[in-house]
C-alpha cells in the first residue's frame, strides 16, 4: 500500500474519474469529492497529502479558493483543467502547499496513458515534483514541463482555433441545408473523419468548448491571422487566381 491518500475534487466524472481509476490501480488510497457525495472538501484536505481539481474550468478558481487554505504546507495541489495560467495563479494564491498545474491532453475515453501527452507546469516546491513525472514516465506518457503562459498559447492552436474551426464547418453544414443522409453517398474518407469530429464538438459539451475557446487569453490574437488569412484566400478566389492559391499551400513549391 502506498504511504498516502490522493483526493480528487470532481473525480466523480470525466478526467477527473479516469484520474481516480488510475490513481487507484497505482495502489493509492483515492477519495472523491462531488455535487452528490458526502465527503466533504475540509474532509479531503484532511485526509489526503495530494489533492487535485478536476471541475469544470467556469468554476475551477472558486473551488481553489475553497480548498486550497485548507492544505498543509506540505500538500501538493494540482489541477487538471485545459488553461493553466489563471489555475496556477489561483492555487498560489490560496494555498502555502507545493502547486503543479497539469493538463492531461486526451480525454477520458483513452485506455492508459501510453504515448499520451501531458503538459505539466511546476510553480511552488520540489518535493512533488520527481514523484508525479516518475508516476506518469512510468506508465508510458509523453511530458512536456513548461511555464503557464507557454501552454495556453499553444492551447491558443491547438484546442481554442481548431474547435473554432470545426464549429465554423459545423455551422456551414447546418446552414447549407443538406442533410446527413444526402451527404453521406458523395463523402470521403476524410471528410468523414472531420465530419465525426463536427458531430462529437455539437453533440458533447457545448458550454466546455465554449469555454476552451473563449477563456484562452491568446484566443484573440490567432483569430486575427485567422481572419487575414481566410481573407487573402477569399481574394484569391474571388480572382480565379489558381496559381496564387497554389503559392499560397507551398510558397517554395513552383507551379507545374
Amino acid at each position: 500500500m502506498n504511504p498516502f491518500e490522493i483526493g480528487i475534487v470532481g473525480g466523480t466524472g470525466g478526467i477527473g474519474r479516469w484520474f481516480a481509476a488510475f490513481f487507484a490501480s497505482e495502489g493509492y488510497p483515492v477519495h472523491v469529492v462531488g455535487r452528490r457525495t458526502d465527503l466533504t472538501l475540509r474532509d479531503l484536505a484532511e485526509r489526503c497529502r495530494v489533492v487535485i481539481v478536476a471541475v469544470p474550468i467556469g468554476v475551477t478558481r472558486e473551488v481553489i479558493h475553497r480548498v486550497g487554505p485548507l492544505l498543509d504546507p506540505d500538500a501538493l495541489l494540482m489541477d487538471l483543467t485545459s488553461f493553466k495560467a489563471a489555475p496556477v495563479r489561483a492555487m498560489l494564491d490560496a494555498s502555502t502547499a507545493d502547486v503543479i498545474g497539469c493538463h492531461p491532453l486526451f480525454g477520458p475515453d483513452v485506455p492508459s496513458l501510453k504515448g499520451q501527452n501531458v503538459a505539466i507546469c511546476p510553480a511552488r516546491g520540489e518535493r512533488w515534483l520527481p514523484w508525479l513525472r516518475d508516476l506518469l514516465e512510468k506508465n508510458g506518457a509523453r511530458i512536456v514541463e513548461t511555464t503557464p503562459e507557454r501552454h495556453d498559447r499553444m492551447m491558443a492552436l491547438v484546442q481554442a482555433l481548431n474547435h473554432l474551426d470545426t464549429i465554423a464547418l459545423g455551422l456551414t453544414l447546418r446552414e447549407a441545408g443538406v442533410s446527413p443522409a444526402d451527404l453521406d453517398p458523395f463523402t470521403t474518407p476524410i471528410f468523414r473523419m472531420k465530419a465525426a469530429i463536427v458531430e462529437k464538438v455539437f453533440g458533447a459539451s457545448p458550454r466546455l468548448y465554449a469555454e476552451l475557446i473563449a477563456g484562452n487569453p491568446y484566443t484573440e490574437e490567432l483569430l486575427s491571422i485567422y481572419e487575414t488569412q481566410l481573407a487573402r484566400l477569399r481574394d484569391l478566389l474571388a480572382r480565379k487566381d489558381i496559381d496564387g492559391l497554389a503559392a499560397a499551400l507551398n510558397p517554395g513549391k513552383e507551379s507545374p
